[in-house]
């Protein structure tokens, strides 16, 4: 049986535990002030789509692909991203609220995170190089064997990163960002 196949569709203000959301392969699409919590969007496909002002809290994502997908302003507490399918794994997030997030093991290089709340994620063993952090809250975040090469962290705060237990290699750090790098040797940096 094939999916259904949605391309160039706008969907506004929808509560979709409410109306029926039909599991296919969405292109071009574009999502506003929609509600998904706790949906199960498993084997979904999002290609070339925009979420604004979207709730996704809780939501199930198994082997649903991300390509080229924007998220803007959305809720998007305790989703395991790493349940996605990695094919082309491509989201960027603009002002979302990430928090309890789980990227573990995700493969996101280039990838782009502005103006998120990304308390307590899980980045463990997971392939940022090149990624942008733009002034992003990662209080709690776990970073460890996370792939940070080049990766941009120079606005964004509250992180604490070993720089023995992960790669750094040629990542942007700022000067205020300095004691989130010192913190397991218990040093004070004024």
């Amino acid at each position: 049986m094939s999916k259904a196949y949605f391309f160039e569709k706008t969907y506004t203000g929808i509560d979709f535990n409410v109306e029926e959301f039909e599991t296919g392969d969405y292109e071009n699409s574009r999502f506003i002030n929609c509600q998904f919590p706790k949906l199960d969007l498993s084997e979904c496909s999002f290609i070339e789509c925009e979420f604004e002002g979207c709730d996704f809290s809780m939501t199930k994502l198994y082997g649903t692909s991300l390509r080229d997908t924007d998220f803007n302003e959305c809720k998007m507490v305790g989703l395991q991203f790493d349940t996605c399918s990695d094919f082309a794994f491509s989201p960027t997030f603009e002002s979302c609220n990430l928090d309890l997030s789980s990227f573990f093991g995700v493969k996101l290089n280039g990838g782009v995170f502005k103006d998120c709340s990304l308390q307590e994620v899980d980045f463990t063993q997971a392939e940022l190089k090149e990624t942008l952090f733009e002034n992003c809250d990662l209080a709690k975040a776990t970073l460890s064997a996370t792939h940070l090469q080049k990766a941009d962290l120079s606005t964004s705060y509250n992180f604490s990163i070993d720089p023995e237990l992960n790669n750094i290699e040629k990542a942007k750090f700022s000067l205020q960002g300095l004691p989130g790098l010192l913190d397991k040797y218990g040093i004070v940096v004024d």
